[in-house]
């Protein structure tokens, strides 16, 4: 199956603990990732949050969607949320939030791989 690690990178105007919240509340990304189509919280997890358990359903330029489940695994207010992939896709996503310059500096590193053989066909090039 196909391997993949993504590093996606953002500087906001705000808090870390603002950006926490966010990061933390449902639907949360579906509110402002645009790749990202619907979360379903499945199980909120703990009092810390371990545990919480969501369904994403996300979106891209390819002709398919992708749905899995992440569970939190790991999580240090503000700065660290690490969660475990299963389904379409298995893997690791880790969030770091870093005060910057007056804002937060999010850093996402997705450590997946697919887990169905028809995801990893070659697609015909499109612009």
């Amino acid at each position: 199956m196909g391997r993949y690690w993504f590093v996606t990178e953002w500087q906001v105007a705000a808090t870390p603990d603002a950006v926490w919240e966010e990061l933390v509340r449902p639907p949360g990304l579906a509110d402002w990732w645009k790749s990202v189509e619907k979360v379903v919280q499945l199980d909120p997890g703990g009092a810390d949050g371990i545990g919480d358990r969501r369904r994403y359903t996300w979106k891209s330029r390819l002709p398919y969607r992708l749905v899995f489940e992440m569970t939190l695994t790991r999580s240090k207010r503000p700065h660290l949320l690490e969660g475990h992939a299963t389904g379409q896709l298995v893997g690791v996503g880790m969030w770091t939030l870093t005060e910057r310059d007056g804002g937060t500096r999010l850093r996402y590193v997705w450590q997946v791989r697919t887990t169905r053989p028809w995801m990893n066909l070659p697609l015909p090039f499109w612009p």
